[in-house]
Order: structure tokens, then C-alpha cells, then sequence
């Protein structure tokens, strides 16, 4: 089992944590920090995967959400508070060299994400994300960005949030398809933190890492610029 980093970085706007993921992936890629996965939410935020396209936006005039065109792969997307975000930053020649294992890894993360809160949930064959069945309802988005094997984006796990947005303002993932979240599901409200260390275990069993408190070195000075940026304060 390798050494592996989480850094909890909260409520981050979009462009400042993809740009922290630049930052953390050229660390990833030079060795000087282990494969490190950022957990946060985002501010209300459309992203735009390389394959979106101009129909899937009918967002209503007035609305309070950024768009954001990205280097992530798949179609168009939706992020709020109450959504757990995880941008696993790994380097794959340590996890097989293998794109399409690497998105199976990360539906299986999911999966046993839910496990623990009693929702059974499952891909679907020739569909994107993680679904719930009968009927057919996505309560997780996946999409990735691979260069030179190391990752970033990842995935976003809808906790407790309204669904509203991702078919009344996008057709998300480019699909005429209902979403759900956690609390829906449970019939309770349903926490971000409550959620977190479930996905974190989950994903340190599937990748074989170990997310103790380790040192990464520069990482920690990159995370305490990026929350000066934000005059935000550094989550315990």
C-alpha cells in the first residue's frame, strides 16, 4: 500500500481549483508529493467537457452560475454546494496504465462510497457516472483528464443539493435523464462531511493507498496560497 494525500479544501470557486490542480499535478508528475486527492464544493458552476455542445445549455436569464469551459472529457455538467467534489491527482504508473481501468476504479469508489449509507448504486452500460435503478436516476458525475498518466478532475457526488439545475438549466452529461441525490434517497438531510471520510476510505481500498498525515512538502505552501487568494479560512 502506497502513501497517499487528502487535502479537505472546502468551498473553492472553480477556477481556483482547477488551477490548484495544475499546480499539484506538475508536483505529482515530479515526484515530490504522493498522489493526492482534493476534496471540496464549488460555488454554483456549469462546466463545459471537451465534447459539449452549444444545444446543451438553456440556462434561464438571471441565474447565479458560472460557466466554465474545461479540459476535462464528456459533455456539460452542474456543481453547487452540497455536491462532494474528489480531483484525484494520481500518477497512473503507479495504477496500471490503463485509462479505462482507471474509470472503473473510480465507478467502483463510488459505489462503496454509497455502500455504508445503504444505497445501492451501479454503472450502466453505455452510460456515463453512477446510477440508481428502477427507475433510472444518476446520483454521481464522472469526468477525467489524463496527461503525460497523471490525472486530474475526477468526480462529483450529488449529497444533498436541488437537482434542478442539471435538467432545467443543462441537459447534463448530454442525456435526457433524471438526477437524485443522498438525501432523496435517505429521506433525510444528508451533510458533505458527513459523506467525506466514506470517500476517502473508499477510494484509499480501490487505488491501494494509504491516506494517513503524511508530508507533502510544497503542496501544503500551494493549498495556504490558494486560501490567502480566497481569503478563505484553511479547513481543520
Amino acid at each position: 500500500m502506497r502513501e497517499g494525500r487528502v487535502v479537505n479544501l472546502g468551498l473553492v470557486p472553480y477556477g481556483e481549483a482547477w488551477d490548484l490542480q495544475r499546480e499539484v499535478a506538475a508536483q505529482v508528475a515530479e515526484g515530490s508529493v504522493p498522489d493526492t486527492v482534493l476534496v471540496l464544493e464549488h460555488p454554483p458552476v456549469i462546466t463545459l467537457g471537451r465534447r459539449a455542445e452549444p444545444g446543451e445549455l438553456h440556462v434561464p436569464r438571471g441565474a447565479e452560475v458560472e460557466i466554465v469551459e474545461t479540459d476535462r472529457g464528456g459533455k456539460s455538467t452542474y456543481h453547487g454546494p452540497g455536491q462532494l467534489v474528489c480531483y484525484p491527482i494520481f500518477d497512473l504508473n503507479r495504477h496500471g496504465l490503463d485509462v479505462k481501468r482507471y474509470c472503473r476504479d473510480l465507478e467502483e469508489a463510488l459505489v462503496r462510497t454509497l455502500a455504508p449509507f445503504e444505497i445501492e448504486a451501479t454503472p450502466i452500460e453505455g452510460l456515463t457516472g453512477i446510477w440508481l435503478k428502477s427507475p433510472p436516476r444518476k446520483i454521481a458525475s464522472i469526468g477525467i483528464h489524463i496527461s503525460k498518466w497523471i490525472t486530474t478532475h475526477g468526480y462529483a457526488l450529488n449529497v444533498d443539493l436541488d437537482p434542478a439545475p442539471f435538467t432545467e438549466w443543462i441537459t447534463a452529461c448530454g442525456l435526457d435523464a433524471q438526477f437524485t441525490t443522498m438525501a432523496r434517497e435517505l429521506g433525510r438531510p444528508v451533510s458533505v462531511d458527513e459523506v467525506r471520510p466514506a470517500a476517502i476510505a473508499a477510494l484509499g481500498d480501490v487505488f491501494d493507498l494509504s491516506f494517513g498525515d503524511t508530508a507533502a512538502g510544497g503542496l501544503d505552501q500551494l493549498i495556504d496560497d490558494l486560501r490567502v487568494e480566497l481569503g478563505a479560512p484553511h479547513p481543520a
